[in-house]
């Protein structure tokens, strides 16, 4: 068997792989971005109910996510150790995502909160028991450093791409779909019908795309209590939990005020000036003979007409060009971290990232160009943290490996997925606590006092817990030059073990 830490992906294997993440962010993008749309706007519970279940099910993710890891490590198939449950989980996972957004009609106010719960929760369990897996497999499908790096940036850029579709099409989608409105429930259910079905097929794709290398060190024992020990003492291990948790924790906060923010505190005028500075807007006469662009650009959901708001298209303009430029980052990562060290690029980018995040603070409700230049500024230093992340991760397993003789991929990689969601579950409540807090309800929502809070929420707020993950790398001990070290060593050793 070659040595895995030699092994060169091809680009279809690259590529096939990053399929799988596009899966997940159709998910993950909907439970960052628009958790208040449709919950308190659309279904009518209240913030605080709404955050206190995100928190909840993500803190019983604390059980599930380790668990899953330790019988992911332990899988014995011909198809490998992780990429037997892409395809065990994926029909279950299309069916949960699209169930969790489809709440029928006629349900009480306690009803409607029990289906939420019992929903959002079996799709917690089944993405778990998907993403956990997917997410080891970037630690043995090659040990190449750079060659884990460049299979990050694959699959985010594949990630962006869900995320362009999620954040720029799904209130016009809504709209579209539910007569008109963006609250109607019939079109929340058939736009994430839509991305259901074609997660399916990405996870189905990946499936077929790859291949596991790496394997624990020859006459390795199943020992749980040693994988505990060993991912404790583990301190790149600790600081990347840290560093996620945090991070999370900003994009769940972030995500919510954002919605609120631009929908609500950006002035209509300044948004529409917008718009129409892009040609998305069309006059009475415009409609009457419609050109094919036009058309298209309708099909979608993504033209002011007459009258109407112009909030939903400047939020997913806005949201659109965010994702393109984060794709940009996501591609500087490499050669980034081949030059200056994974580290280096990661600490720096998320100091970037807080510091334009946290000047959000500044904006008027006017000052839509002003948003425009920060959102660019935000998205162009956060994206090369995105692919660094699991590639660091990964980094973490050979660490464990290096000082221990023992590979526990799958047990790394759950207790990283756990700081993920633990973020999203902690970053969705204190969102749905300082809504509550500032008195936001769809009622109050165009209070000024309210909207002031959301402006504190978008931009302290999330740049200060952006600061936190920064705290957290500097105590990251895997430079470029350890991490070399570590790749020589491994690489020694099994190819002594044969």
């Amino acid at each position: 068997m070659s040595d895995p830490t030699n092994v060169k992906l091809s680009f279809r294997e690259k590529a096939g792989y990053s399929f799988g993440d596009a899966s997940a962010n159709f998910v993950f993008q909907m439970f960052i971005f628009f958790p208040t749309a449709f919950y308190v706007d659309s279904i009518g519970i209240s913030a605080a109910a709404m955050g206190a279940m995100l928190l909840w099910v993500r803190l019983s993710d604390a059980i599930t996510d380790p668990i899953m890891g330790v019988i992911a490590d332990r899988t014995t198939h011909r198809w490998g150790k992780f990429r037997p449950w892409l395809v065990w989980s994926a029909i279950p996972f299309g069916l949960m995502f699209w169930a969790a957004f489809s709440v029928p009609t006629g349900f009480s106010d306690s009803s409607k909160l029990w289906y939420v719960i019992i929903t959002y929760t079996v799709l917690m369990m089944v993405y778990t028991v998907n993403n956990v897996p997917y997410a080891s497999l970037n630690g043995v499908m090659t040990s190449n450093s750079s060659e884990r790096t460049a299979l990050s940036s694959y699959r985010f850029v594949a990630a962006m791409i869900a995320t362009f579709i999620v954040q720029g099409f799904t209130l016009p989608l809504v709209t579209k779909f539910g007569d008109g409105s963006v609250t109607d429930s019939k079109g929340w259910s058939a736009t994430v019908g839509i991305y259901a079905l074609i997660s399916v097929v990405c996870f189905v794709v990946t499936f077929f795309s790859v291949k596991e290398r790496v394997q624990p060190p020859a006459g390795q024992k199943a020992d749980i209590v040693k994988d505990f020990k060993e991912v404790l003492n583990n301190r790149p291990w600790l600081a990347m939990f840290g560093m996620t948790l945090f991070v999370f924790i900003t994009l769940a906060l972030r995500g919510n005020a954002n919605y609120v923010f631009v929908t609500r505190y950006l002035s209509s005028d300044g948004l529409l000036r917008f718009v129409e500075s892009l040609g998305l807007t069309a006059t009475a006469a415009d409609l009457l003979n419609p050109s094919i662009g036009l058309r298209a650009l309708d099909l979608f959901g993504m033209v002011v007409k007459p009258g109407a708001s112009p909030s939903v298209v400047g939020f997913s303009v806005l949201s659109m060009m965010g994702t393109f430029v984060t794709i940009i980052g996501v591609l500087l990562a490499k050669p980034l971290a081949d030059r200056f060290g994974k580290k280096t690029v990661f600490t720096v980018g998320l100091a970037g990232a807080a510091l334009f995040q946290s000047l959000h603070f500044f904006v008027a409700p006017e000052d839509v160009n002003r948003v425009v230049i920060l959102t660019i500024l935000t998205s162009l230093s956060y994206g090369p943290t995105i692919p660094l992340l699991w590639a660091m991760i990964a980094d973490t397993a050979d660490y464990s490996e290096w000082k221990n003789h023992r590979r526990s991929t799958g047990f790394v990689f759950a207790g990283v997925v756990f700081a993920l969601k633990a973020g999203l579950g902690f970053g969705g409540a204190i969102a749905g606590g300082l809504l509550s807090m500032y008195g936001y309800t769809a009622e109050t929502a165009n209070d000024p006092a309210v909207l002031d809070g959301v402006r504190t929420m978008v931009s302290l707020h999330s740049g200060g817990c952006f600061f936190v993950g920064v705290i957290f790398m500097l105590i990251y001990p895997i430079t470029k030059d350890v991490a070399a070290k570590m790749s020589d060593e491994l690489a020694a050793r099994r190819s002594a073990a044969g």
